[in-house]
């Protein structure tokens, strides 16, 4: 058995490991980001979305004030018919 020759095997691993520890140490790499136009077109759509507001007034402001008056009337058999739609669709 050569004892020399583990030596010098040994001695070509450790050299190969340190250069390579190093060349790891001198590369910085550095990090970047792109959005594609779609996807600022999708940010600026989404914040136009969060800035609108969720209540349309054109829509509530006859039904609140009918509601206040009190001569808001829900017709019973309407009601029944859309409950029982709505029921259907989740069967």
């Amino acid at each position: 058995m050569r004892i020399e020759a583990y030596s010098q095997i040994q001695q070509i691993y450790n050299t190969n490991r340190t250069t390579k520890t190093q060349e790891k140490k001198n590369v910085h790499p550095t990090d970047q980001l792109q959005i594609s136009s779609m996807g600022r077109d999708m940010q600026i759509a989404k914040e136009a979305a969060r800035a609108a507001s969720d209540i349309r007034e054109e829509v509530t402001a006859p039904l609140k004030a009918s509601i206040e008056a009190g001569t808001y009337h829900v017709s019973t058999e309407s009601f029944a018919d859309k409950l029982f739609s709505k029921y259907e669709e989740m069967r």
